[in-house]
Formats: structure tokens, C-alpha cells, sequence
């Protein structure tokens, strides 16, 4: 048997009863080319690489991260379950040391699904590492968490339920949100007050190559990494920045994503997106495998690979070295720039959002509450309205202070039934959820 440099952990997990549609690219097969791939290069000959199975999520984890609505059994299938258990299933394994590495390759994907949820966004109905996150949280006590976010869309859903904690590090490389769905993901939206500059975007031009997701890589994504110190780095591991994916317009490679992997050196991987079923998908996954177990990925290509039909533009490798320093200014600046947002909003920061579900055809309109405390990072009060519901969302933080807490729970309390259909509290301090509904 061969030993590979890093013990690896895998789940395979393709969802054979979930899809979006017969001939949608979001199928089962996403999956079974790269089994056969995986196969047929024989990372199974290697002793330390496992293959695990995964396991159904407590819904604990699930109300512990998410609003949803009207609730978990109506809008969250098994296939679902069993995709946020896997993610679970590989934290576990990687943190009681039986693997060093984890990549858990599994559907349907998570980053689109918002705190608050009403069904299928993105292809996405709860998201897999956001309580992933929740769990380290719970039974580990992870407190330094960054997430990396390589899926060609902005992960506007990870974004969501991280604003304001700045115990976790959010930063999406993507497709530009003006060409591209969500529609988000801009270098302004940088968190919420208690954590101004722990999100960062680097919305990328189209046609960006290799050149340009590296350049990101060794100039921003390496250095703030670095100084932020995580105790634990989670790669949501989205494929469809490759150049034959059939839903974007980049110019990534399979060698790209190797060297992206190999950079960033994630504990935890979690498949997002991706598209190029056959031409993409099993050459990308194999590629991020071989990188975490520190075997040699020299040799993996795609058949049709051409570098030089791929390099991208001077205009682009320019404006992107200007992004990067931007981005970069924003997160030395961050303490400043937190400082300015708390003296302009003394008692709440407050913001209205629109969000689109794509797949389901409604939109669900949002009024965000954050309250300026000095103890803690403060409460959240949501109110949220679609589909004839009208939803009081209540979130006592991990950070809260005795105040906050009380303040969330007097608030649940005298909330009338009769003026919402829902109202919901989360107390992340205590790991409680408590429910009215009408």
C-alpha cells in the first residue's frame, strides 16, 4: 500500500433522490464522475486516505443556525440532512485526529441559504458549513474560524449569518456580482458593526485564469489569514470557477484549484457548486483530494487543457492587483472603520434587505435590526416577511452579555403571537431555541 504525506478523510455522499431536475447539471452525476475518477486513479491504493459514511443531522444544529420557515419538516429534506450531517461527520473526524485532512463531497450544496430560510435559493436550503461551524462551536470550543469561499457565486449566505461575529472570518472569491447571481458580494459589504472587515469580497472579472485566483491567494487571502490566527480553516469548495462550467465565465483550471488548495491548506473542505459534470468535476475534485493528502497533482489535467487559450488580460491581471490591495487596506483599516460605524448608529445599525429565491421565484423582504452594545456584539432583530408569513427573528450572540440576553428573552416573551405568524429566538449563548408561531 502507498502512504500519502496527509491523512485524508472523504465522504461521497451524491443524493441520489435530490435534484433540481432530470437534465439539470444540479444531479447525482456531479458526483459519480468523480467517484469513478477517483477510482481509476487509484487514490484507494493509498492506506490513509478513508472513505466515511455520513451521518442524519440533529435538527439542534439546524434551528441552532437557522430561521426555518414555516418550519425545519416542510422545507428541508433527507437528502438535506444528510449533506449538513456529512459535514459534521468530517469535522469530527478532523478534530478527534483520526484524519488530518477532511473533504466532504456532497449535495446539495449550502452557501446561498440565509440565518432566515423559506426554502431553495442557489440551489440551497441550509447551509452546510454555517452549521458546521455551530457544532465546532457547541462541542468543541472552536473560537477562530475562518471560511474560504471559492465557489464562482458569492457566498451571500454564509455571508448573512456571519455579518456580525468577527470570530469568523468570511472571504469569497467569485464571479463579479454585476454579471453574475446572487448579485452580491462587493468590496463595500465588509460586516456588520461588531465585525466591520471580517467579511471580505473579491468580486473577480470573467474570464479571470489561474494567474488571477493565485495572485488573490499570495496577496491578500495568505496575509490576512496569517494575521487573523484561526484555530480551524474551512473551504467552501465551490468547482464552477472552471473554465468548461456551463452556468459561469471564468478561466480556472484543474491545476489551479490544486495550487489554490495546497495555499490555503484548509482542515476542512466542503463541496459547494459546480457544474461541468464530465469535464470539470472529476479532474477539479480529484485535483483538491491529491492536494490535501500532499500527493503529487503534477500530472492532473483536463483533456482539452491549454494555458495559453486561458490567460487572461493585462486589463484584468491590472485591476485585480488594485482590488486586492483595497480589500486589503479595508481589513488593516477595520478597527477604525468600526469605531466610525458605532459613533454614527448609538443604539441600533440598521439595514433593509430584498432576497431573491431564484429557484422558487419569490422574494422575501427583510428588516435588520443590530444593537450597538459595548459589552458584547449585540443582539439581532429580524423582522422578515414572504409568502404571507411575517417573522420575528431574535438572536442572542455566542459573545452576549447578561443584558443582551435578558433583553432577547423579555423580548420573545412580550412578543404578541397575533402581530407575527412567527416568533423565534435563537440564544446561541445557552444553545437554546425557543418557537411561538400563530
Amino acid at each position: 500500500m502507498l502512504k500519502a504525506k496527509n491523512s485524508l478523510g472523504l465522504i461521497l455522499f451524491p443524493a441520489f433522490d435530490w435534484r433540481i431536475s432530470p437534465t439539470h447539471p444540479e444531479r447525482e452525476e456531479r458526483l459519480l464522475y468523480t467517484i469513478d475518477q477517483i477510482e481509476e486513479e487509484g487514490l484507494f491504493d493509498y492506506e490513509n486516505v478513508e472513505i466515511f459514511n455520513p451521518e442524519m443531522i440533529e435538527s439542534k444544529y439546524i434551528e441552532m443556525t437557522h430561521f426555518c420557515i414555516p418550519d425545519i419538516s416542510s422545507i428541508v429534506t433527507v437528502s438535506h440532512k444528510i449533506a449538513a450531517g456529512s459535514a459534521i461527520t468530517i469535522a469530527k473526524k478532523v478534530l478527534s485526529k483520526e484524519v488530518e485532512k477532511g473533504f466532504a463531497l456532497i449535495r446539495p450544496p449550502g452557501h446561498h441559504a440565509h440565518r432566515i430560510t423559506y426554502g431553495d435559493r442557489g440551489f440551497c436550503i441550509i447551509n452546510n458549513e454555517a452549521i458546521m461551524v455551530e457544532y465546532l462551536r457547541k462541542e468543541h470550543k472552536i473560537k477562530k474560524i475562518a471560511i474560504i469561499d471559492t465557489d464562482c457565486h458569492h457566498g451571500d449566505g454564509t455571508q448573512d449569518i456571519f455579518w456580525n461575529d468577527k470570530d469568523v472570518l468570511f472571504i469569497s472569491l467569485h464571479q463579479d456580482g454585476t454579471t453574475l447571481y446572487p448579485g452580491t458580494g462587493f468590496t463595500d459589504e465588509i460586516g456588520g458593526p461588531s465585525a466591520i472587515g471580517y467579511t471580505l469580497n473579491l468580486p473577480l472579472p470573467p474570464y479571470t485564469s489561474d494567474e488571477g485566483f493565485l495572485y488573490c491567494l499570495d496577496n491578500l487571502i495568505i496575509p490576512v489569514l496569517e494575521e487573523f490566527k484561526p484555530d480551524i480553516i474551512i473551504n467552501s469548495a465551490g468547482q464552477d470557477n472552471h473554465y468548461s462550467d456551463p452556468l459561469t465565465n471564468m478561466n480556472f483550471s484543474a491545476q489551479g484549484y490544486a495550487k489554490l488548495t495546497e495555499k490555503i491548506s484548509p482542515d476542512i473542505s466542503v463541496l459547494e457548486g459546480g457544474y461541468s459534470i464530465e469535464s470539470a468535476l472529476p479532474y477539479v475534485n480529484l485535483g483538491i483530494i491529491f492536494a490535501l493528502a500532499g500527493i503529487d497533482y503534477s500530472n492532473i489535467r483536463e483533456p482539452d487543457y491549454n494555458p495559453e487559450r486561458l490567460k487572461q488580460s493585462q486589463r484584468t491581471t491590472d485591476y485585480i492587483k488594485r482590488l486586492c490591495e483595497h480589500v486589503y487596506s479595508i481589513w488593516k483599516s477595520k478597527e477604525e472603520r468600526e469605531y466610525k460605524i458605532k459613533m454614527a448608529n448609538q443604539d441600533y445599525f440598521v439595514r433593509k434587505k430584498s432576497i431573491y429565491y431564484d429557484t422558487m421565484g419569490f422574494r422575501e423582504n427583510q428588516l435588520e435590526k443590530i444593537k450597538i452594545c459595548k459589552k458584547c456584539s449585540g443582539l439581532i432583530l429580524i423582522d422578515s416577511l414572504c409568502l404571507g408569513y411575517r417573522v420575528l427573528a431574535i438572536v442572542i450572540p455566542h459573545d452576549a452579555c447578561n443584558d443582551c440576553q435578558k433583553e432577547g428573552h423579555k423580548l420573545f416573551e412580550n412578543a404578541a403571537v397575533g402581530d407575527y405568524s412567527h416568533i423565534l429566538l435563537q440564544d446561541k449563548k445557552s444553545f437554546e431555541f425557543f418557537r411561538k408561531t400563530s
